[in-house]
Protein backbone atom coordinates (compact mmCIF):
# COMPACT_ATOMS: atom_id res chain seq x y z
CA UNK A 1 0.00 0.00 0.00
CA UNK A 2 1.50 3.54 -1.27
CA UNK A 3 -0.05 6.79 -1.46
CA UNK A 4 0.29 8.32 -5.40
CA UNK A 5 1.71 11.92 -5.29
CA UNK A 6 -0.64 12.00 -8.20
CA UNK A 7 -3.82 11.05 -6.71
CA UNK A 8 -3.03 13.65 -4.47
CA UNK A 9 -2.92 16.08 -6.77
CA UNK A 10 -5.55 15.40 -8.59
CA UNK A 11 -7.87 15.17 -5.67
CA UNK A 12 -6.85 18.42 -4.26
CA UNK A 13 -7.79 20.11 -7.85
CA UNK A 14 -10.81 18.38 -7.82
CA UNK A 15 -12.08 19.28 -3.76
CA UNK A 16 -15.03 21.71 -3.82
CA UNK A 17 -14.26 23.70 -0.89
CA UNK A 18 -17.57 25.63 -0.82
CA UNK A 19 -19.47 22.48 -1.01
CA UNK A 20 -17.10 21.36 1.84
CA UNK A 21 -17.56 23.87 4.34
CA UNK A 22 -21.55 23.92 3.55
CA UNK A 23 -22.03 20.12 4.31
CA UNK A 24 -19.65 21.02 7.62
CA UNK A 25 -22.11 24.01 8.37
CA UNK A 26 -25.32 21.87 7.76
CA UNK A 27 -23.59 18.81 10.67
CA UNK A 28 -22.94 21.91 13.24
CA UNK A 29 -26.62 23.53 12.08
CA UNK A 30 -28.39 19.98 12.99
CA UNK A 31 -28.27 20.15 16.92
CA UNK A 32 -27.67 16.27 18.50
CA UNK A 33 -27.39 16.86 21.82
CA UNK A 34 -27.03 13.31 23.88
CA UNK A 35 -30.45 12.44 24.06
CA UNK A 36 -31.79 13.98 20.88
CA UNK A 37 -29.66 12.62 17.55
CA UNK A 38 -32.30 11.88 15.84
CA UNK A 39 -32.49 14.26 13.60
CA UNK A 40 -28.82 14.47 12.67
CA UNK A 41 -28.64 10.71 12.28
CA UNK A 42 -32.00 11.29 9.48
CA UNK A 43 -29.97 13.84 7.74
CA UNK A 44 -26.15 11.48 7.61
CA UNK A 45 -29.05 8.65 6.08
CA UNK A 46 -29.50 11.08 3.02
CA UNK A 47 -26.19 12.28 2.64
CA UNK A 48 -25.11 8.21 2.79
CA UNK A 49 -27.74 7.47 0.16
CA UNK A 50 -27.21 10.33 -2.17
CA UNK A 51 -23.66 8.99 -1.91
CA UNK A 52 -24.74 5.93 -3.52
CA UNK A 53 -23.97 3.76 -0.47
CA UNK A 54 -26.44 0.66 0.24
CA UNK A 55 -28.33 -0.72 3.12
CA UNK A 56 -28.16 2.39 4.31
CA UNK A 57 -30.32 2.12 7.75
CA UNK A 58 -31.57 3.98 10.71
CA UNK A 59 -31.61 1.59 13.42
CA UNK A 60 -33.02 2.49 17.27
CA UNK A 61 -30.57 1.76 20.10
CA UNK A 62 -33.52 3.06 22.42
CA UNK A 63 -36.89 4.18 21.46
CA UNK A 64 -36.54 7.67 19.13
CA UNK A 65 -32.58 7.58 19.08
CA UNK A 66 -30.93 5.83 15.88
CA UNK A 67 -27.62 4.69 14.77
CA UNK A 68 -27.14 5.50 10.95
CA UNK A 69 -24.94 2.88 8.68
CA UNK A 70 -24.28 2.22 5.21
CA UNK A 71 -21.94 0.41 2.88
CA UNK A 72 -20.26 2.24 0.22
CA UNK A 73 -19.10 -0.79 -2.39
CA UNK A 74 -15.34 -0.71 -3.44
CA UNK A 75 -13.86 -2.32 -6.69
CA UNK A 76 -13.33 -5.94 -5.26
CA UNK A 77 -17.24 -7.85 -5.92
CA UNK A 78 -16.99 -10.12 -2.70
CA UNK A 79 -14.90 -11.09 0.39
CA UNK A 80 -12.86 -7.92 0.27
CA UNK A 81 -11.60 -5.70 2.77
CA UNK A 82 -13.92 -3.80 4.91
CA UNK A 83 -12.85 -0.27 6.27
CA UNK A 84 -15.19 0.98 9.02
CA UNK A 85 -15.58 4.65 9.63
CA UNK A 86 -17.44 5.59 12.88
CA UNK A 87 -18.09 8.14 14.88
CA UNK A 88 -20.72 9.87 17.49
CA UNK A 89 -24.00 11.77 16.23
CA UNK A 90 -23.94 13.47 19.82
CA UNK A 91 -22.70 16.53 21.52
CA UNK A 92 -22.82 18.10 24.71
CA UNK A 93 -24.92 20.44 25.87
CA UNK A 94 -24.82 24.33 24.86
CA UNK A 95 -25.76 25.86 28.34
CA UNK A 96 -23.77 28.83 28.51
CA UNK A 97 -22.84 29.27 24.70
CA UNK A 98 -25.47 32.33 23.65
CA UNK A 99 -24.49 34.29 27.33
CA UNK A 100 -21.06 34.30 26.14
CA UNK A 101 -21.00 35.35 22.79
CA UNK A 102 -24.04 37.49 23.04
CA UNK A 103 -23.94 40.41 20.21
CA UNK A 104 -21.18 38.38 18.63
CA UNK A 105 -21.27 36.38 15.14
CA UNK A 106 -21.05 33.37 17.31
CA UNK A 107 -24.18 33.87 19.69
CA UNK A 108 -26.34 31.14 18.26
CA UNK A 109 -24.02 27.88 18.62
CA UNK A 110 -25.15 26.48 15.79
CA UNK A 111 -24.87 28.76 13.51
CA UNK A 112 -21.13 27.47 12.51
CA UNK A 113 -20.17 31.15 11.85
CA UNK A 114 -16.67 31.17 10.34
CA UNK A 115 -14.50 33.42 12.48
CA UNK A 116 -10.75 33.96 12.44
CA UNK A 117 -10.46 30.98 9.85
CA UNK A 118 -12.25 28.71 12.00
CA UNK A 119 -15.84 27.23 11.62
CA UNK A 120 -17.36 27.38 15.50
CA UNK A 121 -19.89 26.03 16.70
CA UNK A 122 -21.38 22.92 19.46
CA UNK A 123 -19.40 20.04 18.14
CA UNK A 124 -17.72 21.83 15.44
CA UNK A 125 -14.41 19.58 16.98
CA UNK A 126 -16.57 17.20 18.35
CA UNK A 127 -17.01 15.26 16.01
CA UNK A 128 -19.21 16.79 13.46
CA UNK A 129 -16.26 17.86 11.77
CA UNK A 130 -14.43 14.27 11.85
CA UNK A 131 -17.96 12.81 10.21
CA UNK A 132 -18.31 15.72 7.34
CA UNK A 133 -14.41 14.95 6.51
CA UNK A 134 -15.08 11.42 5.89
CA UNK A 135 -18.62 11.87 3.93
CA UNK A 136 -16.68 14.95 1.76
CA UNK A 137 -13.67 12.74 1.06
CA UNK A 138 -15.66 10.07 -0.39
CA UNK A 139 -17.55 12.47 -2.31
CA UNK A 140 -14.16 13.96 -3.06
CA UNK A 141 -13.43 10.38 -4.81
CA UNK A 142 -16.16 10.38 -6.98
CA UNK A 143 -15.65 13.42 -8.46
CA UNK A 144 -11.94 12.92 -8.70
CA UNK A 145 -13.22 9.38 -11.31
CA UNK A 146 -11.52 7.21 -8.36
CA UNK A 147 -13.29 4.13 -6.96
CA UNK A 148 -11.64 2.47 -3.25
CA UNK A 149 -10.85 -0.50 -3.23
CA UNK A 150 -12.12 -1.48 -0.32
CA UNK A 151 -15.51 -1.83 1.27
CA UNK A 152 -16.62 1.29 2.96
CA UNK A 153 -18.71 0.79 5.95
CA UNK A 154 -19.77 4.13 7.52
CA UNK A 155 -21.61 3.04 11.33
CA UNK A 156 -22.75 6.90 13.15
CA UNK A 157 -23.22 6.19 16.75
CA UNK A 158 -25.45 7.80 19.42
CA UNK A 159 -25.09 8.09 23.35
CA UNK A 160 -21.18 8.39 24.02
CA UNK A 161 -21.35 11.98 25.34
CA UNK A 162 -21.66 11.59 29.27
CA UNK A 163 -23.26 14.57 31.16
CA UNK A 164 -26.94 14.65 30.36
CA UNK A 165 -29.11 12.52 32.98
CA UNK A 166 -30.19 9.13 31.66
CA UNK A 167 -27.68 9.11 28.94
CA UNK A 168 -23.89 8.59 28.09
CA UNK A 169 -23.31 4.98 28.48
CA UNK A 170 -22.07 3.85 24.54
CA UNK A 171 -25.75 2.33 24.14
CA UNK A 172 -25.03 3.38 19.84
CA UNK A 173 -22.12 1.94 19.86
CA UNK A 174 -23.04 -1.26 21.85
CA UNK A 175 -26.03 -2.02 19.47
CA UNK A 176 -23.75 -1.85 16.38
CA UNK A 177 -21.16 -4.07 17.67
CA UNK A 178 -24.13 -6.60 18.65
CA UNK A 179 -25.27 -6.11 15.27
CA UNK A 180 -21.77 -7.34 13.65
CA UNK A 181 -21.40 -10.27 16.11
CA UNK A 182 -24.46 -11.55 14.97
CA UNK A 183 -23.35 -11.20 11.37
CA UNK A 184 -25.83 -8.12 10.42
CA UNK A 185 -23.41 -6.34 9.63
CA UNK A 186 -20.13 -6.60 7.94
CA UNK A 187 -16.90 -7.12 10.08
CA UNK A 188 -14.15 -4.38 9.43
CA UNK A 189 -10.56 -5.27 8.86
CA UNK A 190 -9.76 -1.66 10.05
CA UNK A 191 -11.57 1.55 11.74
CA UNK A 192 -11.07 5.10 11.83
CA UNK A 193 -13.06 6.54 14.77
CA UNK A 194 -13.31 10.36 13.99
CA UNK A 195 -12.57 11.40 16.71
CA UNK A 196 -10.54 14.95 16.93
CA UNK A 197 -6.69 14.72 16.94
CA UNK A 198 -5.78 17.84 15.16
CA UNK A 199 -4.73 15.00 11.89
CA UNK A 200 -2.64 13.20 13.95
CA UNK A 201 -3.30 9.49 14.31
CA UNK A 202 -3.68 8.18 18.03
CA UNK A 203 -2.98 4.49 18.12
CA UNK A 204 -3.19 3.98 22.24
CA UNK A 205 -5.36 5.36 24.52
CA UNK A 206 -6.15 5.76 28.65
CA UNK A 207 -8.51 3.32 30.58
CA UNK A 208 -10.39 5.21 33.55
CA UNK A 209 -12.44 4.14 36.42
CA UNK A 210 -14.91 6.88 37.95
CA UNK A 211 -15.50 5.81 41.68
CA UNK A 212 -17.77 7.51 43.70
CA UNK A 213 -16.80 6.66 47.82
CA UNK A 214 -19.45 7.29 50.20
CA UNK A 215 -18.51 8.07 53.99
CA UNK A 216 -21.15 7.55 56.64
CA UNK A 217 -20.75 8.15 60.55
CA UNK A 218 -23.84 10.11 62.43
CA UNK A 219 -24.40 13.72 62.41
CA UNK A 220 -24.84 15.42 66.19
CA UNK A 221 -25.72 18.96 67.09
CA UNK A 222 -22.41 20.72 67.17
CA UNK A 223 -22.71 21.53 71.04
CA UNK A 224 -22.36 17.69 71.62
CA UNK A 225 -20.39 16.55 68.90
CA UNK A 226 -18.75 13.32 71.11
CA UNK A 227 -22.41 12.10 69.97
CA UNK A 228 -21.59 11.63 66.38
CA UNK A 229 -19.39 10.61 64.11
CA UNK A 230 -17.72 12.61 62.43
CA UNK A 231 -17.55 11.62 58.50
CA UNK A 232 -16.02 14.96 56.62
CA UNK A 233 -12.68 13.55 59.22
CA UNK A 234 -12.91 10.52 57.73
CA UNK A 235 -13.30 11.66 54.68
CA UNK A 236 -9.98 13.73 55.01
CA UNK A 237 -8.14 10.35 55.95
CA UNK A 238 -9.73 8.31 52.90
CA UNK A 239 -8.19 11.26 50.76
CA UNK A 240 -4.88 11.13 52.20
CA UNK A 241 -4.91 7.28 51.15
CA UNK A 242 -5.99 7.91 48.28
CA UNK A 243 -3.42 10.44 47.26
CA UNK A 244 -0.90 8.03 49.23
CA UNK A 245 -2.04 5.38 46.70
CA UNK A 246 -1.65 7.53 43.69
CA UNK A 247 1.99 8.56 44.57
CA UNK A 248 2.29 4.33 44.30
CA UNK A 249 0.73 4.27 40.86
CA UNK A 250 1.87 6.73 39.27
CA UNK A 251 5.84 5.45 39.98
CA UNK A 252 5.25 3.00 37.51
CA UNK A 253 6.96 2.60 34.32
CA UNK A 254 4.84 5.54 31.90
CA UNK A 255 3.44 4.48 28.76
CA UNK A 256 5.41 5.77 25.41
CA UNK A 257 1.86 7.50 24.18
CA UNK A 258 -0.33 7.83 26.83
CA UNK A 259 2.22 8.73 29.63
CA UNK A 260 1.87 7.90 33.68
CA UNK A 261 -1.27 6.13 35.25
CA UNK A 262 -2.55 8.53 38.27
CA UNK A 263 -5.41 8.59 40.65
CA UNK A 264 -7.96 12.24 40.89
CA UNK A 265 -10.02 13.54 43.33
CA UNK A 266 -12.35 15.25 41.12
CA UNK A 267 -14.46 16.08 44.31
CA UNK A 268 -15.68 15.96 48.16
CA UNK A 269 -19.45 16.57 49.23
CA UNK A 270 -20.01 16.92 53.02
CA UNK A 271 -21.32 18.92 55.36
CA UNK A 272 -24.56 20.22 57.57
CA UNK A 273 -25.73 23.21 59.37
CA UNK A 274 -23.76 23.47 62.45
CA UNK A 275 -23.76 19.94 63.00
CA UNK A 276 -20.87 16.98 62.96
CA UNK A 277 -21.21 15.84 59.36
CA UNK A 278 -22.58 12.61 59.07
CA UNK A 279 -22.14 11.58 55.70
CA UNK A 280 -19.35 12.41 53.07
CA UNK A 281 -19.24 11.64 49.46
CA UNK A 282 -15.86 11.76 47.44
CA UNK A 283 -15.64 11.36 43.58
CA UNK A 284 -12.11 10.07 41.58
CA UNK A 285 -10.82 9.36 38.26
CA UNK A 286 -8.53 6.91 37.93
CA UNK A 287 -6.26 6.49 34.67
CA UNK A 288 -4.76 3.00 33.28
CA UNK A 289 -2.67 2.19 30.91
CA UNK A 290 -2.79 0.13 28.15
CA UNK A 291 -2.40 -3.43 29.25
CA UNK A 292 -3.89 -2.56 32.79
CA UNK A 293 -6.82 -4.25 34.07
CA UNK A 294 -9.24 -2.22 35.75
CA UNK A 295 -10.33 -5.04 37.89
CA UNK A 296 -6.51 -4.88 39.37
CA UNK A 297 -7.04 -1.21 39.48
CA UNK A 298 -10.75 -0.98 41.71
CA UNK A 299 -9.01 -3.67 44.10
CA UNK A 300 -5.89 -1.97 44.57
CA UNK A 301 -8.02 1.05 45.62
CA UNK A 302 -10.45 -0.25 48.08
CA UNK A 303 -7.39 -2.25 49.39
CA UNK A 304 -6.07 1.58 50.31
CA UNK A 305 -8.88 3.22 50.83
CA UNK A 306 -9.64 0.30 53.07
CA UNK A 307 -6.75 0.67 55.11
CA UNK A 308 -7.35 4.44 56.26
CA UNK A 309 -7.50 4.95 59.91
CA UNK A 310 -11.12 5.74 60.09
CA UNK A 311 -12.50 5.96 63.61
CA UNK A 312 -14.90 2.81 64.34
CA UNK A 313 -18.31 2.62 63.21
CA UNK A 314 -17.84 4.59 60.20
CA UNK A 315 -18.78 2.66 57.22
CA UNK A 316 -16.98 3.17 53.89
CA UNK A 317 -18.89 1.91 50.42
CA UNK A 318 -18.06 2.47 46.57
CA UNK A 319 -20.37 3.06 43.51
CA UNK A 320 -18.94 2.44 39.85
CA UNK A 321 -21.52 4.95 37.42
CA UNK A 322 -19.70 5.40 34.57
CA UNK A 323 -19.73 1.83 33.25
CA UNK A 324 -18.94 1.88 29.16
CA UNK A 325 -17.34 -1.32 27.63
CA UNK A 326 -16.32 -2.72 31.84
CA UNK A 327 -18.54 -2.64 34.45
CA UNK A 328 -16.37 0.00 36.32
CA UNK A 329 -15.25 1.70 33.29
CA UNK A 330 -13.64 2.15 30.56
CA UNK A 331 -10.99 -0.18 28.99
CA UNK A 332 -7.66 0.99 27.95
CA UNK A 333 -6.46 -0.37 24.08
CA UNK A 334 -3.75 0.11 21.66
CA UNK A 335 -2.48 -1.14 18.31
CA UNK A 336 0.43 -1.18 16.79
CA UNK A 337 1.74 1.71 14.86
CA UNK A 338 3.05 -0.78 12.57
CA UNK A 339 0.33 -1.76 10.98
CA UNK A 340 -0.11 -1.72 7.32
CA UNK A 341 -3.29 0.93 7.98
CA UNK A 342 -1.88 2.61 10.15
CA UNK A 343 1.31 3.40 8.07
CA UNK A 344 -0.52 3.83 5.14
CA UNK A 345 -3.16 6.64 6.93
CA UNK A 346 0.18 8.48 8.03
CA UNK A 347 1.94 8.40 4.69
CA UNK A 348 -1.43 9.74 3.05
CA UNK A 349 -2.02 12.76 5.69
CA UNK A 350 1.70 13.86 5.22
CA UNK A 351 1.25 13.46 1.67
CA UNK A 352 -0.70 16.51 2.33
CA UNK A 353 0.53 17.90 5.51
CA UNK A 354 4.17 17.14 6.66
CA UNK A 355 3.43 18.43 10.06
CA UNK A 356 1.01 16.38 11.05
CA UNK A 357 0.21 12.32 11.26
CA UNK A 358 2.27 12.09 13.74
CA UNK A 359 1.87 8.89 16.31
CA UNK A 360 0.33 9.66 19.33
CA UNK A 361 -1.86 8.71 22.23
CA UNK A 362 -5.51 9.47 22.82
CA UNK A 363 -5.66 12.03 25.96
CA UNK A 364 -9.15 10.97 26.63
CA UNK A 365 -11.18 7.47 26.58
CA UNK A 366 -13.79 7.36 23.45
CA UNK A 367 -15.40 3.98 21.91
CA UNK A 368 -12.24 2.75 19.97
CA UNK A 369 -11.61 -0.24 22.72
CA UNK A 370 -14.66 -1.92 21.94
CA UNK A 371 -13.46 -2.61 18.28
CA UNK A 372 -10.16 -3.64 19.70
CA UNK A 373 -10.64 -5.64 22.78
CA UNK A 374 -14.10 -6.83 21.99
CA UNK A 375 -14.25 -7.49 18.27
CA UNK A 376 -10.55 -7.75 17.71
CA UNK A 377 -10.62 -5.30 14.73
CA UNK A 378 -7.81 -2.69 14.66
CA UNK A 379 -8.96 0.99 15.51
CA UNK A 380 -7.53 4.60 15.64
CA UNK A 381 -8.40 7.93 16.05
CA UNK A 382 -7.85 10.29 13.43
CA UNK A 383 -10.11 13.83 12.64
CA UNK A 384 -9.36 17.44 12.13
CA UNK A 385 -10.21 19.70 15.16
CA UNK A 386 -8.39 19.66 19.00
CA UNK A 387 -9.64 18.05 21.88
CA UNK A 388 -8.56 20.67 23.52
CA UNK A 389 -11.21 23.41 23.40
CA UNK A 390 -13.87 20.48 23.00
CA UNK A 391 -17.12 20.88 25.18
CA UNK A 392 -15.94 24.19 25.97
CA UNK A 393 -17.15 27.83 25.11
CA UNK A 394 -14.20 27.96 22.02
CA UNK A 395 -15.44 24.93 20.21
CA UNK A 396 -13.97 25.28 16.86
CA UNK A 397 -11.92 23.75 14.02
CA UNK A 398 -9.52 25.80 11.43
CA UNK A 399 -10.82 25.66 7.68
CA UNK A 400 -7.52 24.72 6.10
CA UNK A 401 -7.15 21.48 9.31
CA UNK A 402 -10.62 20.54 7.53
CA UNK A 403 -10.18 20.67 3.83
CA UNK A 404 -6.72 19.30 4.16
CA UNK A 405 -8.15 16.56 6.23
CA UNK A 406 -10.75 15.92 3.26
CA UNK A 407 -7.90 15.36 0.81
CA UNK A 408 -5.71 13.09 2.74
CA UNK A 409 -8.66 10.87 3.69
CA UNK A 410 -9.84 10.64 0.49
CA UNK A 411 -5.80 9.92 -0.51
CA UNK A 412 -5.98 7.06 2.59
CA UNK A 413 -9.26 5.18 1.06
CA UNK A 414 -8.32 5.43 -2.24
CA UNK A 415 -5.26 2.77 -1.26
CA UNK A 416 -6.77 1.30 1.41
CA UNK A 417 -6.93 -2.49 0.40
CA UNK A 418 -6.96 -4.69 3.78
CA UNK A 419 -4.60 -4.71 7.07
CA UNK A 420 -2.82 -7.55 8.24
CA UNK A 421 -3.86 -9.61 10.83
CA UNK A 422 -2.95 -8.14 14.58
CA UNK A 423 -2.83 -10.28 17.95
CA UNK A 424 -4.85 -8.34 20.67
CA UNK A 425 -3.96 -9.02 24.72
CA UNK A 426 -7.35 -9.80 26.27
CA UNK A 427 -8.78 -6.90 28.27
CA UNK A 428 -10.42 -7.91 32.26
Amino acid sequence: MQIDPTVVSRLRSSLNEDAAIGLLQRFIGTPSVTGTEAAFAQLLAAELTSLGADQVALVNFAPGRPNVRGLLRGQQTSNGPCLLIIGHTDTVHVRGWSEHWAGTERENPFSAAIVDGAVWGRGAGDLKTGIATTIAAARLLAAAGLRPPADILFGFVGDEESGEPGTGVSAGIKSLIEEIEAGKVQKPDFAVYVEPTRLNIYTAQMGFVICEINVSGRSAYFGVPELGLDALKAAHAVLSAVWAHSAVVESRTPHELVGRPFVLATGLESGGYIAVPGESRISLILKLLPGESLDDAVQGLEAAVRNAPVADGIDVSFSYPAGRDHRFGGTPAEVSPDLGAVRLLEMAVQAVRADRGLIEGAPYWSEAPFLINRLGVPAVYWAPGDIRNCHTLEERVLVKDYLDGIVAFAAFIAAFSGSEPITFASQT
